[in-house]
């Protein structure tokens, strides 16, 4: 079973993946399209959110190659609408995350000293509470926000009880941070296809059975019917 720090390892290790890929296009989508999409009628529909971006990303590149070269303030095509998506949702939900798990689990600092204690004993206590405060572990509310690498790490430590001023994750703030870790990873990783991925179709095969669409880590996408047996590739029907 694919732990919650695992999850939260692959955030971190594959976000400059992410911000590479930006700008790239040669990743692959889900559903794939091409000849076997139009050969199953589109196969199965991408979500509303994922369409409405591959349109406004294509009138955006039209837009720009009937452009004049002369023109001033030539631009180039967007980034990659569904890539920007991802991390957007992924920074959103391990931000809003942690600022849960920080407000219940991090120790509040460390007061100053009364005015009333000896000169020496309060510079010692005083001491011991700015460095309590700037503690670099602590999550800050405030300023500027973390990237989602630091914030998947800084979820990490908690998951794995790593020293600071934290108490240990009870059982229900464990699951919740590993609710979220497991879908955040599994959007990076379905971005960037490095994992299996198995699909269901709307569209039926003409026996009336399901198909079943297999792809994923840079393999080419293959659907099968789970009625008839019939295969279909990219390059068409190879098995019926």
């Amino acid at each position: 079973m694919t732990t919650t720090a695992t999850h939260l390892r692959t955030i971190a290790l594959h976000w400059t993946d992410l911000r590479d890929a930006l700008a790239t296009t040669g990743l692959a989508t889900w559903p794939p399209a091409g000849r076997m999409a139009d050969y199953l009628s589109a196969l199965d529909r991408a979500d509303e959110q994922l369409v409405e971006a591959a349109r406004w990303q294509a009138a955006y590149a039209r837009q720009y190659l009937d452009r004049d070269p002369s023109q001033v303030g030539e631009t180039r095509p967007p980034l990659r609408i569904a890539i920007l998506d991802t991390m957007r949702v992924v920074e959103a939900a391990l931000h809003d995350t942690t600022d849960q798990i920080a407000s219940s689990v991090q120790r509040p600092a460390m007061r100053p000293a009364p005015a009333t204690w000896p000169a020496a004993d309060r510079e010692r206590r005083n001491a011991l509470a700015r460095a309590d405060a700037a503690d670099p572990r602590r999550w800050r509310w405030t300023g500027r926000r973390r990237p989602a690498p630091y914030t998947a790490l800084w979820l990490l430590a908690r998951v794995e009880n790593q020293p600071g001023p934290f108490r240990r994750l009870t059982g229900p703030e464990a699951e919740q941070v590993g609710v979220v870790a497991a879908g955040a990873a599994e959007r990076v990783e379905r971005a960037l296809d490095i994992t299996a991925q198995k699909r269901t179709l709307a569209q039926r095969c003409p026996c009336g059975g399901e198909i079943d669409m297999h792809g994923g880590e840079g393999r080419p996408p293959v659907a099968h019917c789970v009625g008839c047996g019939r295969i279909w590739t990219e390059s068409g029907v190879i098995a019926a």
